[in-house]
């Protein structure tokens, strides 16, 4: 059994390499896809919003999923669709067809999202040691090496629809490969399944809140860094595409590191510290008018969120009686500041300036600093266990 979760977790590694592939791989052709089809900031805001938005109504479903098929199943056919989906936006002839496509593409996103980090909290509880941190920045490691080849793509101007297409071509063919060392969990004799459409409980909802805060921070970086770094300090294609792929590499150099991290300071202090340091690198983005202090910016951003959604899903993973189904309620909130975010920074931005914008990012990361507390380690499955879940 040792074995097999040792395998387990190299395995659930590389699905979490993949899945951020993909997503890296997205984020650097934004700027494209809003030349192509001619969108301001406003329209390329409310593009933005159909990815979290197809995500936050699937993901309540994933906790069923992943009983119904076991862990092994669904996280491999969920990751299939994930990288399959990569190739839609950029095929989207105008705005209405891109807004149905990423809706697609989140949904995607959002239940393979669910289904890895569940295997991600069965293998940390059966290793008896935190990996989540770790398995978080190998997800950013693949979002770099995704962001790498995008950063290439645009400098060279590739076509990003023949860009996408061959990258989700490649990764489908990688996850098929890498997700059969998966543990295959299956529920227990006589074990309720979650409900269909699973409403996160009390104890989820306190953890999730700070999730909520990191995650509309980090998805301004994901989604904006190459907009910005391009429309505001004025720098190419190249270099724009590639403040995306430095910010993915500093998450994933804290991610990789944080577990130890985690060991020394413990949960509060350090969401604390990370909300403070993405605070500052928002400030400092906001000020930027120049590439070198905008890319510094995001740099600090990237540190400063990147172990604190890893904190939250192993937190909310542990406070239900599967993982499951507290996995797909953290995700369900922290997705949902994904739905929100792309918009109201899109707004923001039409009605005042992206440094604005990136001003209320601060704010948004204070908050999450001064709500770490929730993250403090407590008996979270006990008080899970007597909220009744809804859709019985």
């Amino acid at each position: 059994m040792h074995t097999d979760t040792k395998r387990a977790r190299i395995a659930v590694a590389a699905v979490f390499t993949v899945h951020g592939a993909v997503a890296g791989s997205w984020a650097t052709r934004i700027p494209w896809l809003q030349d192509h089809l001619a969108l301001d900031s406003a329209a390329l805001g409310l593009a933005l919003f159909f990815p979290a938005l197809g995500a936050f109504v699937a993901m309540p479903m994933s906790g069923r999923l992943v009983h119904r098929y076991g862990g092994r199943t669904a996280t491999r056919v969920l990751l299939a669709l994930w990288c399959a989906a990569l190739a839609l936006p950029t095929l989207a002839p105008g705005f209405p067809w891109l807004c149905a496509a990423l809706f697609l593409y989140g949904a995607a996103a959002g239940t393979c999202d669910v289904a890895m980090n569940a295997q991600g909290v069965v293998v940390e509880q059966r290793l008896g040691r935190s990996v989540m941190s770790g398995l978080h920045g190998m997800w950013s490691v693949g979002a770099l090496a995704g962001a790498g080849v995008g950063a290439l793509a645009a400098e060279f101007a590739v076509d990003a629809r023949l860009h996408h297409a061959a990258t989700a071509l490649v990764l489908l063919v990688a996850g098929a490969v890498v997700s059969r060392g998966l543990l295959d969990t299956r529920p227990e004799p006589g074990e309720q399944p979650p409900p269909r459409f699973a409403v996160p409980s009390r104890a989820i909802l306190a953890i999730g809140v700070v999730g909520f805060c990191a995650t509309f921070a980090e998805g301004a970086g994901r989604n904006w860094a190459a907009v910005y770094i391009e429309d505001v300090t004025g720098a190419g294609a190249g270099l724009a595409a590639a403040c995306f792929a430095v910010f993915s590499l500093a998450m994933s150099v804290t991610r990789l590191a944080g577990d130890l991290v985690v060991d020394r300071l413990g949960p509060v202090l350090t969401v604390r510290a990370g909300g403070l340091l993405a605070a500052a690198g928002c400030v400092l983005v906001a000020v930027a008018r120049t590439p070198g202090p905008g890319v510094a910016g995001f740099v600090l951003l990237g540190l400063g969120v990147a172990v604190t959604v890893p904190l939250v899903f192993a937190a909310g993973g542990n406070a239900t009686p599967t993982p499951g189904q507290g996995v797909a309620g953290i995700a369900t909130i922290t997705y949902l500041s994904g739905l929100v975010a792309p918009a109201v920074i899109g707004w923001v931005a039409d009605v005042t300036s992206l440094p604005a914008a990136f001003g209320l990012i601060a704010a948004v990361s204070l908050a999450g600093v001064g709500l770490a507390g929730s993250l403090r380690p407590r008996s979270a499955v006990r008080e899970a266990s007597v909220v009744e879940p809804a859709g019985r």
